[in-house]
């Protein structure tokens, strides 16, 4: 489907806008980075999760209220508790997460019973005729600070390798400025997501990491296919310079391109309005990624190779390795 026909917008003319742009994003994920930092959720840090079901099975008693369990735990010595609903208000299930303070496994078993206990005293008529093991808590696990640090490392290095076998692969399949280029690219707007989640005070965890590495692929299909198209127009193009062809193969590629993104976005944004909180972050993260993996594909992969090759004057050179790649 081509929604977009013999377009001629002057991508490569305005990446000087979009340069000063990204400058601007990039320097406000680094403020907030620098500022504030990453909020590390407990699987990365060390802490205790549990997921807890205060629904009680006598008829007509009240449901607990996000901000009565909320209290609870904060007069008991946890004010930075987080808690959530999972599911409908109605189904009275709860996720809390508190973080430990302190580098110590014992800690962390400590707030597990501790939580076990303060929910059977303060919620006595929502455990009548249930078991507080099988039938309150749900879910309930514990991170030490090592395997949480241990996985923090883990997370980064997966990202890095990632990007890293993807320089060597858009080496081998056009050339290695456009490798560069293209991983320039996917920094950027790794760099701009971590940085909005910083500046927010978002949680960084799991489904985040995930988010990111599915964001990395997403955004250098993209630009792979641009690529693509830009060598495939070399060919035909010979005469012309490179500026103008890169140009033109991006007019080509502008409907395949706002058509995916398109269609991804919607699917993104219906799961970050309705997907409930739990799915909260992720989509939020995703929603991001399509936007900014999308400009990054349209305005600073392909135009940094135009200044690189022109800065390193390899434009001819440039385009006569490419046509001869298969």
């Amino acid at each position: 489907m081509r929604l977009l026909k013999n377009t001629n917008i002057p991508f490569v003319g305005m990446r000087k806008v979009a340069y000063a742009i990204s400058i601007i994003l990039i320097l406000a994920a680094l403020v907030g980075l620098m500022v504030r930092g990453l909020n590390w959720s407990i699987d990365f840090t060390s802490g205790v999760a549990a997921k807890v079901d205060l629904k009680a099975a006598i008829p007509g008693v009240e449901a607990v209220r996000i901000d009565e369990l909320r209290n609870v735990l904060k007069t008991s010595g946890y004010p930075e508790a987080e808690i959530q609903h999972v599911g409908p208000v109605e189904a009275g299930t709860f996720m809390i997460k508190i973080k430990s303070s302190h580098a110590d496994d014992a800690v962390s078993s400590d707030t597990k019973t501790q939580i076990i206990r303060l929910i059977s005293e303060n919620f006595p008529k929502h455990m009548e005729g249930r078991d507080i093991n099988r039938d309150v808590i749900e879910e309930i696990y514990e991170v030490g600070p090592k395997v949480g640090g241990e996985l923090r490392t883990n997370s980064m290095l997966a990202v890095a390798i990632a990007l890293v076998l993807m320089i060597i692969y858009i080496w081998f399949r056009f050339e290695l400025i456009f490798g560069l280029m293209a991983i320039a690219a996917l920094a950027h707007d790794v760099l701009i997501i971590v940085g909005v989640f910083a500046l927010t005070g978002k949680e960084i965890t799991i489904q985040i990491i995930a988010a990111l590495l599915t964001i990395v692929g997403y955004s250098i299909n993209d630009t792979i296919v641009i690529f693509d198209r830009i060598r495939e127009d070399l060919k035909i193009r010979r005469k012309e310079p490179l500026e103008q062809v890169i140009n033109y193969s991006l007019n080509e590629t502008l409907s395949r391109t706002v058509v995916t993104s398109g269609t991804t976005f919607v699917t993104t944004l219906a799961l970050y309005l309705f997907g409930g909180q739990v799915l909260n972050d992720f989509a939020l993260a995703m929603c991001l990624g399509v936007i900014i993996g999308t400009y990054s594909s349209i305005f600073v992969a392909s135009n940094l190779v135009v200044d690189f090759t022109k800065a390193t004057h390899k434009e001819k050179q440039t385009a006569q390795h490419l046509t001869k790649r298969k």
